[in-house]
């Protein structure tokens, strides 16, 4: 029960108000299933940089980016959506071009939603079309503040375009059944772990692949398995250096550097090891053998990118709102 018992306390506990802040020392905002990762990450990157501290804060990222906002010191962030960050490049946290900072669009590396059944996999769940129908408990996070939980609304949205031809009625309604199978609505995807896993509800859990290898590796594969469907959505992990904040510590350098170590060939090792696809070449060979093949689409082919999406799916009122209803 290990990774369930890591300190959540971080982002309630760390303000930039209250802290004596110095060039050595970053305060990491992160998403919610990233704690194991980023324990290894600092680990490392503090290991090569003696008097270095980096600090952690864990939240669903929508409510990170909020807390941001709202004064949470945060010198870098290392998010699962990239509307989170733009959410911060409009409060003029984080410059407009953040995506040129770093390689790959400031992805160091990605995953994909996919599902966690019970042992033996009694629901027989093997793609999107099956959490659906009316036997089965589907779980993840509140897709308005989590963004986890928006990339599987955007993943089942993609399957059902494709399967419904665009027709857009149908498609709205898959996924509002989908949303009807949702039992319990947590606000971030640890915490729809432990409902899973701990409380026991629900027959799949919808959640980043790492995530998922992660429950597999922490309670044996005896308890649990991993079902990749045919489709899915590929998930970005985008950094930033929030600026005003970096600029106010004099931390910028360092963290500029510390978000460059996630692309060195000891980062993207760490990341694989935690179930993320790395993006360097040699590194995803050595660990191809661990992740399925599967047939990933972009936010860009299938809605026309992040600022459409905002616009139509996430802006209130939008496809989003109308399907997830008064929940």
């Amino acid at each position: 029960m290990k990774r369930f018992l890591l300190s959540v306390a971080a982002a309630g506990l760390i303000l930039a108000s209250s802290q004596a802040w110095s060039a050595d020392k970053l305060l990491n905002a992160s998403y919610d299933v990233g704690r194991e990762l980023f324990v290894q990450i600092n680990k490392a990157f503090t290991a090569g940089h003696p008097g270095v501290t980096v600090d952690q804060s864990h939240a669903g990222t929508s409510a990170q980016a909020r807390a941001i906002a709202e004064g949470l010191g945060a010198d870098v962030v290392t998010f699962n959506q990239v509307t989170d960050i733009d959410f911060l490049v409009k409060k003029g946290l984080v410059s407009a071009d953040w995506q040129k900072d770093f390689p790959d669009n400031a992805s160091p590396f990605y995953s994909l939603p996919s599902f966690l059944v019970r042992a033996g996999n009694p629901k027989h769940i093997k793609d999107w079309n099956d959490l659906v129908r009316d036997d089965v408990q589907v779980i993840f996070p509140n897709p308005k503040t989590s963004g986890n939980a928006r990339y599987t609304y955007l993943a089942a949205t993609a399957y059902a375009k494709e399967a419904f031809k665009g027709d857009d009625a149908k498609v709205k309604e898959f996924v509002t059944k989908l949303f009807n199978n949702v039992p319990i609505f947590d606000t971030g995807g640890r915490a729809a772990t432990t409902t899973f896993v701990q409380r026991e509800i629900g027959d799949v859990l919808i959640t980043f692949e790492s995530e998922t290898r992660g429950i597999r590796k922490e309670y044996g594969n005896d308890k649990f398995e991993q079902v990749t469907p045919t489709v899915s959505l590929l998930a970005e992990f985008p950094v930033a250096i929030v600026d005003k904040v970096a600029d106010e510590h004099g931390s910028r350098d360092l963290a500029k550097t510390y978000l460059y170590f996630l692309y060195t060939p000891e980062g993207q090792t760490i990341a694989a090891e935690n179930g993320l696809r790395a993006r360097n070449a040699e590194v995803a060979a050595k660990y191809k053998a661990d992740f399925p093949d599967v047939r990933l689409l972009t936010v860009e082919d299938v809605f026309g990118g992040w600022d459409k999406v905002q616009k139509e799916h996430f802006a209130a009122g939008g496809l989003l709102d109308q399907t997830y209803g008064s929940r």
